[in-house]
């Protein structure tokens, strides 16, 4: 399997997006998750896309069909929850998660269209989660298309690494850190690398304390 997206999360409205914008990072289009309670701004790559994610309506994420997620938890400023998601497309024809998952369709999606959500995970990990048909943005049809050239002069993300505090892993993390392009480390705070282009430019930009981020290309 391979990335499909990442998630970070952010305040309302995530001017954390500025940063990024700043660092030469082209932003694509945004939208809204109507049922499931959140918003999002968005950075398209070759190959995945960063989305900053936050809580739109909280009625909404807080519903019997959104909190088995953990958005509200994950996404609630100043939670103590892990801030990150991690979805996964195939990288073949095989269209199963590698990991136990449960069906997740909210209204946003075209009918027929599910999300497996890893199964038994805490708060404190990432939302594992898998897209049987993502496709890389390279690969969108003319009406999907995103900016995908950066003045940072960034094309793919190559690796990832996340670093949490030390816990006895759940089966969907065994199997997203297993032959893949993500990496787990432990630590005392939360942050996300990402890595583009096998760090071809020797260039490293810390993003905190605005984002529990560090990009490396």
């Amino acid at each position: 399997m391979q990335i499909d997206h990442l998630f970070i999360r952010a305040r309302a409205g995530a001017l954390e997006a500025e940063l990024l914008r700043s660092l030469g990072l082209a932003e694509g289009s945004g939208n809204r998750h109507p049922g499931q309670g959140t918003e999002n701004r968005r950075f398209f790559f070759h190959n995945a896309f960063l989305e900053l994610l936050w809580i739109a309506n909280d009625d909404e994420v807080r519903s019997p069909q959104t909190s088995p997620t953990l958005l509200a938890e994950r996404l609630a400023e100043g939670s103590p929850a892990c801030p990150f998601g991690v979805c996964w497309r195939p990288s073949g024809n095989d269209a199963t998660a590698p990991f136990p998952c449960w069906n997740y369709a909210p209204s946003y999606l075209p009918p027929g269209m599910q999300i497996g959500i890893g199964a038994d995970v805490p708060a404190s990990e990432p939302m594992w989660f898998f897209l049987p048909k993502g496709a890389a943005p390279s690969a969108y049809p003319e009406a999907r298309r995103q900016p995908l050239d950066h003045a940072a002069g960034v094309k793919t993300i190559t690796t990832v690494t996340l670093t949490l505090p030390p816990q006895a892993l759940s089966a969907s993390a065994q199997a997203s850190s297993s032959g893949t392009q993500l990496k787990l480390e432990e630590g005392d705070a939360y942050l996300m690398e990402i890595h583009f282009d096998h760090g071809a430019q020797g260039q490293t930009h810390d993003c905190r304390p605005t984002l529990p981020l560090l990009l490396h290309y």
